[in-house]
């Protein structure tokens, strides 16, 4: 398993559009249905969205308000990613 925190690369289009995302697919050699991306807003997950890619959110007094309806995942904390992960096996 790859884990990329943080990608810096020039991109034109921020998000919520998928470039940031797609960029970083191609940067890494990774592939949509082989990744997870954590985001902590609905901008974050409106670009791994329209990237392909299935998201956790974290769920937080931030992201409260937030329509955070089409993630993947809805977590309340960082630990619950393991067994998220070990369930893609």
């Amino acid at each position: 398993m790859t884990t990329a925190k943080r990608a810096d690369f020039d991109i034109i289009h921020p998000k919520p559009h998928p470039e940031p995302y797609l960029a970083g697919l191609k940067r890494f050699g990774a592939a949509q249905d082989e990744t997870l991306v954590v985001e902590d807003s609905s901008r974050g997950l409106a670009s791994a969205v329209a990237a392909g890619i299935d998201c956790a959110v974290v769920r937080n007094s931030f992201t409260a308000p937030q329509d955070l309806s089409r993630a993947t995942h809805r977590i309340d904390a960082l630990t619950e990613l393991a067994s998220i992960v070990r369930g893609c096996g």
